[in-house]
């Protein structure tokens, strides 16, 4: 299973038509929400089928647990 957390920025093998091929996730769990970093469509895919198109991680998302 694929290390993912919401706010992530991760890569595609493919690129989205508008030509960009990072993609921000917004929700995770059984599927996985993604926004698209150059439009901003919004895609859901199920699980296997994320990790099939999944390539790497960025940018991790930055850990608020610690703010006060």
């Amino acid at each position: 299973m694929v290390p993912i957390a919401l706010g992530d920025l991760i890569q595609t093998k493919k690129k989205h038509p508008c030509g960009s091929d990072r993609w921000r996730i917004t929700r995770t769990g059984a599927d996985v929400k993604l926004r698209c970093e150059g439009c901003g469509r919004v895609i859901m895919l199920e699980r296997g089928e994320f990790e099939k198109r999944y390539k790497k991680t960025i940018e991790h998302a930055e850990d608020d647990h610690d703010a006060v």
